[in-house]
């Protein structure tokens, strides 16, 4: 059903995963340039302790423009690895909580903030743990990346304001730096806190301490009954989707990728679907998606395969290429690993494709993979109905 090859092992030295070990490995540079005397070291006596902290602050810019480079090579190259998922963020935690101590160190920053910081750390990879450990994925919000962003704007700012010497407290709050650099600090913190509590009202579930057993909230797949209503759902949604196609004289063809081929599936057992369904395509990779449906590779590397311009191309390539009047495609992510910031398990787009019109829906669907799959299944061919029963479809 899938062209992905699962005994293949996982390529670790892939170059997005190098820029990331680089990363790591420049940041006792930075250290060592911010606040041990080597100018004294290596006979400079031209550069000051002003210049030494500029040159620091462009170190740490190239160090963090590393971190879009091994981003933008994984997705490009189609290398996103498990080991670049936990190394990438944390080539940017260590960074920046070097270069706060750093601060603290030299006295350019009081530790309240690094302490606010650091704290934030600890409180989320402890909910990653809990949240793990109890086979579940919580996903993260735009909030980690904009705190992080605004941490690291923060940290050059107080580098270049340490360059500058203010002969009065009146003098400091007067300079324009000085004030930018608190405000921003204040913005990295404000987005720190909100991060924080993003998690931990997503996990509320898991810290609320109930000592019920796992099997008191299994996911929906080790629940046949609901399972079986799914099951049910989805043979009659099939059977009005065929009869309707049927009776209006139109075509059906379908694009699927989490469901691997389970919409065509459901159609086709419909008795008399030759007369509507003409076929589909599994696109369960990328790569296929872009050969096979004229997928973008640009929105792909960008945006994902989990996208509404995937959704949107997956279904005006099936109703192009098959030849059919209606056509459904359906990208997501069922679980129960493979969650992306923004994108949790059970983030499905469905899109709808007809001689007039494209559209796409975003669902959220809820329990184990099974459940995901099949809901994306009744919702596709709800899809399906409501375009054949469009007015103006041809």
């Amino acid at each position: 059903m899938s062209t992905i090859q699962p005994t293949a092992p996982e390529k670790l030295w892939t170059p997005a995963n190098i820029v990331t070990l680089i990363r790591i490995c420049l940041v006792p540079v930075f250290v060592l340039a911010i606040v041990s005397p080597w100018p004294e070291w290596m006979g400079l006596p031209d550069i000051t302790m002003e210049a030494k902290r500029l040159i620091a602050a462009g170190i740490f810019i190239l160090i963090s423009c590393t971190d879009w480079i091994d981003g933008y090579l994984a997705r490009s190259r189609g290398e996103v690895t498990d080991f670049g998922k936990f190394m990438d963020p944390l080539a940017d935690k260590i960074l920046v909580a070097a270069a706060l101590i750093a601060l603290v160190e030299l006295g350019t920053l009081p530790g309240w903030p690094v302490l606010i910081i650091l704290a934030r750390e600890f409180i989320v990879s402890g909910i990653r743990m809990v949240a793990a450990s109890k086979g579940e994925v919580i996903a993260a919000s735009w909030y980690g990346k904009a705190k992080t962003v605004f941490q690291m704007i923060a940290i050059v700012l107080f580098l270049a304001k340490d360059a500058l010497r203010f002969p009065t407290a009146a003098a400091a709050f007067t300079n324009p730096l000085f004030v930018l650099s608190w405000v921003v600090m204040g913005i990295a913190l404000i987005l720190t806190i909100m991060s924080m509590l993003d998690y931990l009202v997503k996990a509320r579930h898991l810290l609320r301490g109930s000592g019920q057993p796992r099997e008191a909230v299994a996911p929906a797949e080790e629940r046949p009954t609901e399972i079986a209503a799914l099951q049910q759902a989805i043979d009659a949604q099939a059977r009005t989707v065929v009869e309707k196609a049927t009776a209006a004289g139109a075509t059906l063809a379908t694009a699927e990728s989490l469901t691997g081929g389970l919409i065509a599936a459901m159609l086709t057992s419909v008795p008399g679907s030759s007369a509507a369904v003409r076929g589909g395509v599994v696109s369960y990779v990328n790569e296929v998606k872009e050969s096979l449906l004229g997928v973008s590779g640009d929105v792909l590397s960008s945006q994902g395969a989990v996208d509404e311009l995937v959704a949107l191309q997956m279904a005006r390539g099936a109703l192009r290429d098959v030849g059919s009047d209606v056509a459904v495609s359906v990208t997501g992510i069922a679980g129960p690993a493979g969650a992306e910031p923004g994108k949790p398990v059970g983030t499905v787009w469905v899109g709808c494709a007809t001689t007039r019109e494209t559209r796409a829906t975003r669902y959220q669907f809820d329990g184990g993979r099974e459940a995901v799959r099949l809901q994306t299944v009744l919702a596709a061919l709800r899809e399906l109905e409501a375009a054949l029963e469009a007015p103006e479809r041809a």
